[in-house]
């Protein structure tokens, strides 16, 4: 029996740059939809210029656009209009992350194309959404992550401490809630036979991921304070050096994980009880204390040896890697989660979908090149060969 897909069958059309769009249609590739990734003639996805990191690639294209097909159209032309309908016409979804309004310039609101495709359902990704007084504003990862609180919880605890996400975290969001958004309402439509509009905000996207902070400062409550890479209100949780010049990140969650630190990784076990630390509360107003005892304590023992006492004791802890120390994982080496893909610098490793289903196994296909397939779907429109080739010329595609 051949294996099948949750998404095999389906169509995305997507008008997307950057990471949001992106983000979302590469995981419904995973499933096995067909994404067809419409990009401007001549320059594409604005993310291929980030950098070239992947062998001349941009790094942020490599991780979001695999399992994709390239078309390039300037939807500008009207034949590039005509080319999109027909895409249109027998596709499930249409994704898009254009600029604040411009798609509906297109004619492509969920309005107009309802009428003309009622089974399309259309997801709109946008900064802040639809309405509103910042529904035009330009929005990039780093100015959300301020609007939506990140950076006021996030960093060291002086003003100009405050950090961002070392990843597009705003962007990663509103992919995830597009994506998710978009697998709820292929099931509505199986229901209804109707599509369906879905509007992403990054915004609000993040807002929801900033649930506890915004919880902890209710009714004007005082927020956490920035603790860097420790946590605000619990302690010790976060990094502590060890001898060597290495770091091991440690987490205790109760009352009976302390006394087991204090006895067999501290090797103190009268401390459990010490008045100043024998409540986290207590710990934490009084953090540069005990820091200061657990830093003696570590100096003598290098990541390893701690690591083992941590582990005797039950106390979950982490090592602190960089980059290559996440590629060399074995953790992610044991569990067989690296594939390699294609692309046009060759072939490259690309992790799994973390979501793993026995019931099939996830689409792992290459990184496209721009404009790598216009003229195999052009065809499948049934474009000859003389008009792909006119369009070509003319700039079309």
């Amino acid at each position: 029996m051949t294996e099948q897909r949750p998404l095999d069958g389906i169509t995305v059309v997507s008008l997307e740059h950057a990471i949001a769009a992106p983000f979302c249609t590469r995981q419904l590739a995973d499933l096995g939809a067909r994404v067809i990734k419409v990009e401007r003639p001549g320059t594409g996805d604005f993310a291929r210029g980030y950098d070239e990191r992947v062998r001349g690639l941009a790094s942020h294209f490599v991780w979001t656009n695999r399992s994709k097909e390239s078309l390039t159209l300037d939807l500008k032309q009207d034949e590039a209009g005509a080319i999109l309908d027909a895409l249109l016409a027998d596709a499930d979804v249409l994704v898009q992350n254009l600029a604040p309004g411009a798609a509906a310039r297109m004619g492509l609101s969920f309005e107009a194309l309802h009428a003309r495709f009622p089974r399309l359902i259309v997801c709109d990704i946008s900064g802040y959404g639809e309405g509103g007084p910042y529904e035009k504003k330009k929005a990039y990862d780093l100015l959300i992550q301020s609007e939506g609180g990140f950076l006021s919880v996030t960093g060291g605890p002086g003003e100009e401490q405050m950090a961002k996400a070392g990843c597009s975290i705003a962007d990663i969001s509103a992919g995830m809630y597009a994506y998710s958004g978009i697998l709820s309402a292929l099931l509505l439509r199986g229901k209804t036979g109707q599509g369906s509009r879905i509007d992403v905000s990054m915004l609000e996207s993040l807002v929801e991921w900033m649930g506890y902070p915004m919880y902890y400062a209710f009714d004007g409550a005082p927020p956490p304070p920035r603790a860097g890479a420790a946590h605000s209100t619990i302690y010790p949780y976060g990094p502590f050096p060890t001898g060597g010049g290495g770091t091991v990140m440690l987490g205790l969650q109760n009352e009976r994980e302390w006394a087991a630190f204090c006895d067999k990784v501290l090797l103190s076990p009268s401390l459990a009880t010490d008045e100043r630390f024998s409540a986290n509360f207590k710990r934490s107003a009084n953090r540069e204390v005990l820091r200061q005892i657990i830093v003696e304590r570590f100096a003598p023992l290098d990541v390893e040896a701690v690591i083992q006492r941590l582990e005797d004791a039950q106390i979950a802890s982490a090592r602190v890697n960089d980059m290559q120390g996440v590629w060399d994982h074995p953790q992610l080496k044991a569990r067989d989660r690296w594939r390699t893909v294609d692309s046009p610098a060759g072939p490259l490793p690309s992790l799994l979908p973390p979501a793993r289903n026995a019931a099939f196994t996830p689409r792992m296909d290459g990184v496209p090149a721009l404009g790598q397939h216009s003229q195999g779907i052009l065809d499948q429109l049934g474009y000859s060969v003389e008009a792909i080739n006119s369009l070509r010329e003319r700039g079309v595609i």
